[in-house]
């Protein structure tokens, strides 16, 4: 176990400013991976330039025309050629003992297919502390991580049987599509956690998804219905995601309300008026 080979994927859009210190997190891991692979989602600001001066054959470039995301993801997945995938945002870095200290997290506890670590919040260059509902948990939490994504996909590694059995990200989320996988994962697996701060997240840019697109919790409604569609849930299971999605439902739709747009409160109506039934 401890010599698991492992690939990290990061996929870019127009970060070519940030994007050199993530590489260089990850190439410069304790525990070295197997291949780093960036994925270039149609960037404008020519991410490659910035890489040019890293001399080092497990560094591959991909570039694809601007998909998104997911897509992005999905690509250095099936580019990869190892049994275990660890992703990392272009925005973000690894500290450098942050894959060893989830390959001795699997050494130890062999059961786990997908563990992530604690992460260190950089917001607008100042270091934030997040709230408490904001902490990791470990081991099954499909319940609590309904409410917010409780996964961060730059502290994840899993191993590639997980996406055989439930499938990659989902191509047709702009965003959100990493809460959608994680439930699709969480609803039968276990999450293994390394309480050590290994991940640097910096935010505040103000092309972040969440600064960009109006109403994310559309895209979690979406992902909360696949769920109730496409999963074996537990009865329990099943009760507390329709109790999210009609929390969920009812705050869209009063935004909707307040803003004039009759068009989209209804659909959003007709969705709770379907999930009422059950």
């Amino acid at each position: 176990m401890t010599n698991m080979n492992i690939s990290v994927i990061i996929p870019v859009y127009n970060r070519a400013a940030m994007i050199k210190t993530a590489v260089d997190s990850a190439l410069n891991q304790t525990h070295p991976p197997r291949e780093v692979i960036v994925v270039d989602d149609g960037s404008t600001d020519d991410p490659a330039w910035r890489l040019k001066t890293i001399k080092d054959s497990r560094l591959k470039y991909i570039h694809q025309p601007n998909r998104g995301v997911a897509a992005a993801r999905n690509l250095g997945i099936r580019e990869a050629h190892s049994e275990w995938l660890a992703f990392l945002d272009s925005d973000d870095y690894w500290l450098p003992g942050k894959l060893a200290a989830q390959v001795e997290l699997h050494h130890h506890y062999p059961d786990y297919l997908i563990s992530q670590t604690d992460e260190i919040w950089i917001r607008n260059g100042i270091r934030v502390n997040p709230k408490k509902y904001h902490r990791k948990p470990e081991g099954y939490f499909y319940e609590p991580a309904l409410e917010r994504c409780l996964i961060s996909p730059s502290a994840v590694i899993l191993h590639r049987s997980l996406l055989d059995e439930v499938g990659l990200f989902d191509e047709d989320l702009s965003a959100c599509e990493d809460y959608d996988l994680w439930l699709r994962i969480t609803h039968r697996y276990p999450v293994g956690l390394v309480r050590d701060k290994l991940v640097v997240k910096v935010g505040g840019h103000r092309d972040q998804l969440s600064q960009t697109i109006e109403a994310l919790d559309r895209f979690r409604v979406i992902a909360l219905a696949k769920a109730l569609d496409n999963l074996e849930l537990t009865p329990e299971q099943s009760r507390a995601t329709l109790k999210i999605l009609r929390k969920k439902l009812a705050i869209l739709i009063q935004g909707a309300v307040k803003r004039g747009k009759k068009d989209e409160a209804d659909k959003y109506k007709e969705l709770m008026d379907r999930y009422a039934q059950i």
